[in-house]
């Protein structure tokens, strides 16, 4: 998205202030520096007494803004400063502050007058008649007062302006330049070190602990869980618990040497850890996934959904003694997967989530693994697709947390899998 200069970005008003101060000082003549719509950004210098006069009548004042506002649109037009003479009968000057040809503001000068053969060759930056001070003798007596030089000094002083606002845009953008390209190499060090740190997690070494790091906890709880339903009833619960969890075991297992899935085969792999979750907890555990068909054979990197869906059950709903719900979906957005895993837990602290997705995220037991289980998650996909498709994680403290995953339809083949 391009974003807009202001004149403020560009040049340091209390320089140019200054500037315009030590100009008018040795010039005479009035100034003050406007933004594209004509409002102040400095104080007025050397404002004549005459103009000051003038404008104590609102409809002579709403003329001055009126001329003000022709000649600055008539120097952006040009690009060049442009000289007139305003409705009061002096002359004025309009000096453009451009930058790659948008027009940001100028600096207005002048309250002076000049030889009335001069004055012909100069247009009017207003519509509006002269105003007819005959009388007024206040006001014709502050007129003739007012300073008078030569449209060669005029001039002189445009090109003067001219020149230190270029001068001045010029230096600041040349910062600005190096300003950018400092930040790009640092984004560009910042994506080297990702991939470096993504590679390294991604030898064989890691990448078992990865495929293996289905929490102790859990494992305790579904050994402890199978062993009480083999006690206590028939034997159908469970043998449908361990077939879920023998699948999930050979889920794990198969994919040493491979890690690229179907969506429709992480599905099933969270489906058994629900499933066996939800003889666990009992009635409070409610659980929904919705996956578009049409979204099934799109490859994604192993173990993506999982470690959301285990954070889910470990900090949303065993907590809560009434349980909760967790809600997995999947749907296509144009030429993006949309993967959602949303509970109705206690949510996150905004300063927990930023450490989590960084790795910077320590707690004792459980919450140390799952923690590191999304930092994972999350490094390999903005590995795999760019770090426009990282992680992004939504909470509302006592509402609860959505977890929101883009994949891209493309192919991840030529991504080291």
């Amino acid at each position: 998205m391009r974003v807009l200069l202001k004149i403020t970005d560009i040049i340091d008003v209390e320089v140019l202030q200054r500037i315009q101060d030590s100009f008018s000082d040795a010039t005479g003549l009035a100034a003050v520096t406007v933004d594209y719509k004509g409002n102040p950004i400095t104080e007025y210098s050397n404002f004549s007494e005459y103009c000051n006069c003038v404008r104590k009548d609102s409809n002579n004042r709403d003329c001055c803004y009126q001329s003000d506002a022709h000649g600055g649109i008539e120097s952006a037009r040009s690009g060049k400063p442009s000289i007139y003479i305003c409705h009061g009968g002096l002359v004025d000057l309009a000096v453009p502050i451009m930058v790659k040809g948008n027009y940001l503001g100028a600096i207005m000068a002048g309250q002076v007058k000049i030889d009335e053969a001069e004055m012909k060759r100069l247009p009017f930056g207003t519509s509006h008649e002269l105003i007819d001070f005959s009388k007024n003798p206040e006001i014709k007596e502050l007129y003739d007062k007012t300073l008078k030089t030569t449209l060669t000094q005029v001039r002189a002083a445009a090109d003067l302006l001219y020149t230190i606002a270029n001068y001045l845009v010029e230096k600041q953008m040349i910062h600005i330049i190096q300003e950018e390209l400092h930040n790009k190499n640092l984004e560009l060090m910042e994506e080297v070190k990702l991939r470096s740190e993504v590679e390294a997690s991604l030898k064989e070494a890691d990448l078992k602990a990865l495929q293996a790091q289905i929490n102790p906890h859990f494992l305790f709880n579904v050994l402890n869980t199978i062993g009480r339903l083999a006690l206590l009833e028939g034997a159908d619960k469970t043998q449908e618990m361990i077939y879920a969890f023998s699948d999930m075991m050979r889920y794990t297992l198969k994919k040493e040497k491979n890690n690229v899935v179907t969506l429709k085969e992480e599905m099933e792999h969270v489906q058994n850890y629900l499933s066996i979750q939800k003889m666990r907890l009992g009635n409070r555990l409610n659980y929904l996934v919705e996956v578009d068909e049409m979204a099934e054979d799109i490859l994604c990197p192993f173990m993506t959904v999982q470690p959301f869906v285990e954070n889910a059950i470990i900090h949303a709903i065993e907590p809560n003694a009434k349980g909760g719900e967790v809600r997995i979906t999947a749907e296509i957005l144009k030429e993006i997967v949309i993967l959602k895993i949303a509970d109705d837990g206690k949510g996150i602290p905004n300063d927990r989530i930023h450490k989590i997705l960084d790795g910077t995220y320590e707690a004792d037991g459980r919450e140390k693994n799952t923690g590191i289980g999304i930092n994972n998650a999350n490094k390999r996909l903005m590995y795999y697709y760019g770090v426009d498709y990282g992680v992004e994680i939504k909470s509302e403290l006592e509402k609860g947390t959505e977890i929101t995953i883009k994949i891209p339809r493309k192919s991840l083949a030529g991504r080291g899998l």
